[in-house]
Parts: C-alpha cells; sequence; structure tokens
C-alpha cells in the first residue's frame, strides 16, 4: 500500500487528465443519449407555412443556392419570406437537436458581412417575447438581424447553444420553430 504522500503526489499529477476526461464525457453526453432524454417524441411538422406574421401577409421567396445547399441536410425545413414593410423572415422547423441551427450571426459573418451591436432586445408586437439582434453591414448595406428559437410549448431561446443543450437534454421539446427577421436601416 502507497503511503499517503505518494498518492497525493500521483493525484497531482494526474488532476489534469482526470479534468478532460470528465469534459470529453460531458461534451459525449447528448450522443450517449441518443435522443432518448425527451419521453414524446416530437410532432410532424406542420403542412404549410403560416400564411401572415404580425398582421403582414408572408410573401414566399425562393432560397438562394448556398441556402438551397444548407436546407438539403438540414433536418427540418427552411423557407424565406417578404413582408410588406420590406423586411425579411427565415422561418425554420427542426424536429430534433442540432448544431445546424446555429446564430444567424455566425452566418452573416461567414458571407462577409461585418457583425457588430449584439444586444437582447423586445419587439413592442410581442412584450414578452426576447430576440438576439445585431446590426450587419456590408459594401454600404446596413441591415438589423433579429433571432429567436420557439419550442413546441412557446418557450423562446434567443442562443442556439442554450437552446440545443435544453432539447438534447428534455428540457425543451420540439418541433422547434427558429425565426430571424432582417431589416433595412
Amino acid at each position: 500500500m502507497k503511503p499517503i504522500g505518494t498518492w497525493r503526489q500521483h493525484a497531482a499529477e494526474q488532476w489534469p487528465f482526470a479534468v478532460v476526461a470528465l469534459c470529453l464525457w460531458c461534451a459525449m453526453l447528448p450522443l450517449a443519449l441518443g435522443g432518448r432524454a425527451s419521453a414524446a417524441p416530437a410532432p410532424s411538422v406542420p403542412a404549410e407555412w403560416p400564411r401572415e406574421w404580425h398582421g403582414q401577409t408572408l410573401q414566399p421567396l425562393s432560397l438562394s443556392p448556398v441556402e438551397q445547399r444548407f436546407a438539403a441536410r438540414f433536418p427540418g425545413r427552411i423557407a424565406r419570406f417578404a413582408l410588406a414593410d420590406g423586411s425579411e423572415l427565415v422561418l425554420r422547423d427542426v424536429q430534433r437537436p442540432t448544431r445546424m441551427l446555429h446564430p444567424a450571426a455566425d452566418c452573416w459573418r461567414g458571407i462577409g458581412w461585418k457583425v457588430q451591436a449584439a444586444r437582447l432586445a423586445r419587439d413592442e408586437r410581442e412584450p414578452d417575447a426576447l430576440w438576439r439582434c445585431f446590426e450587419a453591414e456590408r459594401g454600404g448595406e446596413r441591415v438589423r438581424v433579429c433571432e429567436r428559437i420557439v419550442d413546441a410549448e412557446g418557450h423562446g431561446f434567443t442562443d442556439a447553444s442554450a437552446w440545443f443543450w435544453a432539447a438534447s437534454l428534455g428540457r425543451s421539446h420540439g418541433p422547434w420553430q427558429a425565426l430571424t427577421h432582417v431589416q433595412g436601416l
């Protein structure tokens, strides 16, 4: 049997490996659960998209080639709409937790926009709904982008990572709808 001083020295040498192992275990937990954290299966996707949003008629727009490639692998549906006020709304129905539902700011940066002034905001049309908004600029064009994710029970998320973990661990139930509203500035 080793003396206590030897055990302490061994533990002091091995703690970084134990921390790394614990972090890896935590990161792999959703994969190990395999979606079993939620007892109820997600209901099916609605047959059609809504026809209006906040009293404005939604006019369907085609997806760009980049959006079409992304949508082909996305676990759900994606659609873009024009609104009468000149803004656009992107709707994504999501059937299961996925890292493919990531923050809009990442997409906008990825296609060359400068993203700034990120903050949480409330919409006067929905005072109880919190949105994550930012401003983006490219080639002299400026837009305000706001997004949120809503689960089947009406609970909202402004952070894709928080949504992913809540959904993966069964604390949020789908299907989920991600809304991204884009307005010119």
